[in-house]
């Protein structure tokens, strides 16, 4: 190419290759500004119907809230504190019955009658002139001392069933008086069921 006053200059046109290269990269830009604003836009409209979801259910719930009538939470709130209360009873170990009632009244008066059995047929066994198995013949001979014995018997089961009560174990409670009646009773009626002992005489 001539200009005038300049002399001849050189211009060199791009070719097709570079022309096409030029096209994909102008095009790539686009493509790519294209996507981000679709990225953009998708997470906008993502994030507005969020809002709207959590603010319906905002709205449900504050509707619910207001329907409900006063009385059931009244009674709710009744039931949970009288479930709470009967967890909390449960929990703590509570004697089911009175340690002093009608039954217990019966069983330790049983004992003590079937101990004052054991005392009078202890004393009738040593006139007969028997011998004394489980204490010694001078205990029982003085009188005074076996009466105490004989309490202090009924005493200590007395305290051995409100162990047991204080515990919880009332069928251990019951059985103690049951068996020591048994077992008194069982004793004094052996004693007066024994055969008078005669002494032997020299010819």
């Amino acid at each position: 190419m001539t200009i005038p006053g300049e002399g001849l200059v050189s211009i060199k046109l791009p070719n097709a290759k570079q022309h096409s290269a030029a096209l994909d990269i102008l095009i790539g830009e686009k493509r790519q500004e294209f996507d981000d604003l679709a990225r953009s836009e998708k997470r906008v409209l993502i994030q507005r119907k969020i809002a709207q979801l959590v603010l319906i259910a905002i709205l449900c719930a504050s509707e619910i809230r207001a329907q409900e009538p006063s009385a059931p939470k009244k009674e709710s709130s009744v039931a949970a504190d009288s479930s709470i209360a009967g967890k909390q009873s449960a929990a703590l170990p509570g004697p089911e019955h009175r340690f002093w009632d009608k039954k217990n009244d019966w069983l330790f008066a049983g004992v003590g009658a079937a101990r004052t059995l054991d005392y009078f047929s202890t004393l009738n066994l040593r006139r007969r002139g028997g011998q004394e198995i489980l204490v010694t013949n001078d205990l029982v001979d003085n009188h005074a001392a076996f009466a105490v014995v004989e309490a202090a018997g009924t005493g200590v089961s007395i305290g051995a069933s409100y162990l047991f009560h204080r515990s919880g174990h009332h069928k251990l409670e019951r059985w103690t008086s049951i068996v020591h009646f048994g077992l008194a009773t069982t004793g004094g009626v052996r004693n007066y069921s024994l055969k008078t002992a005669h002494p032997k005489t020299t010819p």
